[in-house]
């Protein structure tokens, strides 16, 4: 899935008050019942259905069943609107998981809710979020996961980017995992039928000699899942955080 969109693209001003409440609210619109959340969660629900590209003004008031001027007065236009479902998705409430955990199991907890979230909307995979709107959602989890790094011997910035890195995996695990599993939809080509094409220039390839490696591979090396992956990538991930963390503890120690 190719970035198509951008997040903090559109006036980073009202997506910021319109996340926090800070903001002046709509008059009564023509529309009983109609309001930001109502908006917001239409909007997400094209994209999960359909996609990112789905998703537009005019789309949503047919959804609504309501004008396309009526949507306007209580958000800007899709730029801001994607601000608002990004951290809709994010909701997470961190008083909600069992108080004490340790920091492997929060950032497991991190690395397994990415996963999760990219599987429940794809369309996330489509968002750049290098400039990303901070709102209480969002804000919220990394509250969680600062939490779980607290009393550790990390610096602030240690800890911060300890959450990048475990974000980062997850995100580079499901991006490939989904382009994976959406491929044939988009293609109208299977996997098998993929692969199959590949084979009599791989036979070739394989019986020249120059990759003597790769020729010896068993024949199931290559039917890992994603899931698989996931795991075994998150738990080298946290062994080696766990190492960091450790070698921490002992030159504190030592001073």
């Amino acid at each position: 899935m190719t970035t198509t969109e951008h997040s903090g693209s559109g006036d980073i001003s009202r997506s910021l008050e319109l996340l926090w409440g800070t903001g002046e609210r709509p008059s009564r619109g023509p529309k009983p019942g109609l309001t930001l959340q109502r908006i917001v969660t239409a909007a997400i629900a094209v994209a999960d259905a359909e996609g990112l590209a789905a998703v537009s003004m005019r789309r949503l008031s047919a959804e609504l069943g309501t004008g396309t001027m009526s949507l306007y007065r209580y958000v800007p236009g899709k730029a801001e609107l994607l601000d608002l479902m990004l951290d809709q998705v994010q909701s997470f409430d961190p008083d909600a998981h069992t108080p004490g955990l340790g920091w492997r199991e929060t950032l497991e907890m991190v690395a397994r809710g990415s996963w999760q979230l990219y599987e429940r909307h794809p369309w996330l995979l489509q968002v750049d979020q290098s400039r990303p709107i901070l709102g209480p959602n969002a804000m919220a989890g990394l509250e969680f996961a600062l939490r779980g790094l607290d009393g550790l011997g990390l610096t602030d910035r240690e800890r911060v980017h300890v959450i990048v890195t475990v974000e980062g995996f997850a995100t580079g695990v499901a991006r490939t995992h989904l382009n994976s599993a959406t491929a044939e939809k988009r293609t109208g080509v299977s996997d098998e039928e993929f692969w199959k094409a590949h084979a009599p220039a791989m036979e070739q390839a394989l019986a020249s000699g120059r990759f003597p490696m790769q020729a010896a591979l068993d024949e199931d090396t290559f039917t890992g899942r994603g899931e698989d992956i996931f795991e075994f990538g998150l738990k080298s991930l946290l062994d080696g955080i766990g190492a960091f963390i450790a070698a921490r503890a002992r030159d504190t120690a030592e001073k």
